[in-house]
């Protein structure tokens, strides 16, 4: 039988609660002052009229502000020659966990993802997955636009001038998956090996259990798709798996 936690009664849960609130809202501030501290660091400009390829043909970079003056950016990975189900596990994830822009748009800000992939491969594989979001491929772009894939980046927009603002990468983006956190407040956790768990847990798995299962949901390797290529409604059929060709130069 899997462990669980202590049975309690209700006042000893209440005490127990209280005391780790109190931690939660030490870290909450913590948040806040890393935020504030964002907010007062200074910016790199760039030459904003660098063109990048989307579905209708080169434009400048400047046009993925769409008008508004902030702009969040997500550098998805990509391997060429891959089969859909091939491309990088946790960019289809981030990619995946935030499809509508509607709040960040109340806020003057826009959203785009961009990728070192060729437009011609790059386009049906986001009709394959049903993106929303606007891609743009970044072939060939130096820094601050083109590279460091796998990284959540900031910009500013002050008339026709662009600046980088921010950026960060690994488990920082988990902020676009708020699937994470839920997980976090939950008895299991997200069942990962690297977990602090009470003795007699479930066993965790290696961390990217959520990128690649079969078609039952089963944690699988390589030779298996995302998540979402699984699950969602009217998913391409396809019959190769797995990752084929090179990663770019």
């Amino acid at each position: 039988m899997t462990s669980t936690p202590p049975v309690v009664d209700m006042d000893t849960w209440r005490a127990t609660r209280a005391e780790l609130l109190s931690r939660e809202k030490a870290h909450t501030h913590e948040g806040d002052a890393i935020a504030a501290a964002r907010r007062r660091m200074p910016m790199v400009e760039f030459d904003g009229t660098t063109e990048v390829v989307g579905p209708d043909g080169p434009i400048p970079f400047i046009d993925l502000f769409e008008g508004r003056d902030e702009l969040i950016v997500y550098k998805h990975m990509w391997h060429d020659g891959a089969p859909h189900q091939g491309q990088c596990e946790g960019c289809t994830t981030t990619a995946w966990s935030l499809q509508d822009a509607a709040y960040l748009n109340a806020r003057g800000v826009s959203f785009a993802i961009v990728t070192p992939g060729t437009w011609d491969e790059v386009a049906p594989y986001i009709e394959f997955m049903g993106y929303k979001q606007p891609w743009y491929s970044v072939r060939g772009l130096d820094a601050p636009i083109g590279h460091n894939m796998g990284t959540m980046t900031s910009y500013l927009r002050d008339g026709d001038r662009v600046f980088m603002t921010y950026g960060i990468t690994g488990r920082g983006n988990e902020v676009f998956n708020p699937s994470m956190a839920l997980l976090d407040m939950t008895v299991y956790g997200r069942r990962e090996a690297w977990q602090d768990n009470p003795v007699g847990w479930p066993e965790g798995n290696h961390a990217c259990w959520y990128w690649r299962t079969d078609a039952a949901g089963n944690p699988a390797g390589e030779t298996s798709r995302p998540v979402p290529q699984w699950t969602r409604p009217g998913a391409t059929p396809v019959e190769t798996l797995g990752r084929t060709g090179h990663m770019p130069e």
